[in-house]
Formats: structure tokens, sequence, C-alpha cells
């Protein structure tokens, strides 16, 4: 398994329970930060690297990626083994256990901002990430600095200009997945919403996907499994992602 590291805790309950022998690589939840070639290529390096480090006959029967399609992150993603990925545009689905119970939720709820046991414990300020998007093109989103490189009047344009990144949401939605310390994750998140005057709700998780990702079943409604001579490729349609060949352009 390769996944990002705000599953940990999931994963690993998954794993405890799980009939398969599951070997894991977690990666930083930053790389969603640093923009879709420098992701893809982060990930595609670490395949390859878990690879080379066996021999041929060693390798395992499948990798499974703890991803979603990740504002397109997975893109050109192969392998010389299969490859499996929940068909999910993000970690949300995964977390709410199915694309339709994400959709119904966010069509009813609309500016809801949510959180899990990993988004918690491992969130980051991508400002804060030399290799973020943001850092990378010189945007800052923190008032004070702005104000001490270009003063008062410019800085109230460009805050005004790019944007409070939290000005469109109203709620804040905490899932319960079932692991973790939860009053410490249900206090910091109505502190939260209650600085930013958001309504606070708290959701059941439900971590079907993770566990049929981990058990190797693979229903084709729900995964992508991914051949050798095969790369992800985005489907733009309910589907999510699709196979395509790694010699297309």
């Amino acid at each position: 398994m390769i996944g990002c590291e705000i599953f940990y805790r999931e994963a690993a309950a998954e794993i405890a329970r799980s009939h398969c022998i599951v070997d894991v690589e977690t990666m930083p939840k930053s790389l969603h930060d640093i923009g879709e070639e420098a992701m893809s290529s982060r990930l595609q390096d670490t395949i390859e690297s878990l690879l080379a480090a066996r021999t041929p006959d060693a390798w395992p029967d499948a990798i499974v990626l703890l991803y979603g399609l990740c504002n397109n992150g997975v893109r050109g993603l192969h392998a010389p083994v299969p490859i499996v990925i929940p068909r999910a545009h993000d970690c949300i689905t995964i977390l709410l256990g199915s694309r339709t119970r994400y959709d119904e939720h966010f069509q009813a709820n609309p500016g809801t901002f949510y959180r899990s046991p990993g988004w918690i414990e491992r969130d980051g300020d991508p400002d804060a990430n030399p290799a973020s998007v943001t850092r990378r093109l010189g945007i800052i989103h923190d008032y004070a600095a702005l104000v001490e490189k270009y003063g008062k009047d410019n800085a109230d344009y460009l805050m005004e200009t790019m944007g409070d990144w939290f000005k469109n949401y109203r709620r804040l939605s905490l899932i319960d997945t079932g692991v973790g310390p939860f009053e410490e994750y249900r206090k910091i998140c109505r502190d939260e919403a209650r600085e930013r005057n958001w309504i606070y709700e708290e959701l059941a998780g439900d971590t079907v996907l993770i566990t049929k990702l981990l058990n190797g079943d693979w229903n084709e409604r729900d995964f992508l499994v991914l051949q050798p001579g095969q790369k992800i490729a985005a489907s733009n349609d309910q589907d999510v992602i699709c196979a395509d060949s790694v010699n297309a352009t």
C-alpha cells in the first residue's frame, strides 16, 4: 500500500484485520500542495523505488493506492504489477464510504469544510512548504507578513484579491472513523468552528472502501484495477478514473 498519511490510523486498523499481507509506505499530506506534475512524479518514483528494492519474483501481487484522483495528482501512474485505486475524487469520498454519500452530503450542505483524524493530526500550512505552488509563485496568505513586505494598503488589496482561503465555508464537519482520541478531535473542531462562526456537525465515517482495498475485494464500480502497460487517467465522468495506455500521448 502506498497512501496519504491522513489515512494512517484507518489503514493501520484495517491492515491489522486483513487476511492479506500488506507492506505500507505512507506519503506526506503536503504532496497535495506541490501541484499535479510534482505529486505524480513523486508517487511514480516511490513505486519504482519500492519495486527496485526487490527482485521481480518478490514483487507484490498488486500495489494499492490509498488516494483519490486528488486534483489529478495520480494521473500517469503505472507499474509492471497491477495498481488498484478507489474511484474517488478525493479523500472525503473514501472516508465517507462512497461517492453517492459524499455527493448527497455535499449537495445538501454546500460550503462544508471536512476534517478527520488524519486531517487534524497531519494538517499543515501550504505557505510553510517551500515546494508548494503558493510558495513557488511567491503567494502568501499571512496578512502580517504582507503588511511588512508591501505596506498596509497593498496588503489589504492583495488579501482581497487573493481571497481568504476559508471565506466560502460555512460549516465544519468532523468525520468520525472510529479511530484515535475522538474527544480531542471534537474539542479542536468545535473551537475552530466557533472561531470562524461556522456550523459544527459530526458525521459517521465509513471505512468500507479502505477495508475492501486492503483485502483484495476490488469490484469494478468502486475500484480501478490497472494492468501492466496501463496508466491512470481522469475519466471526467462518474467513474472518476480510467485506464490509458502507457504509450498514449
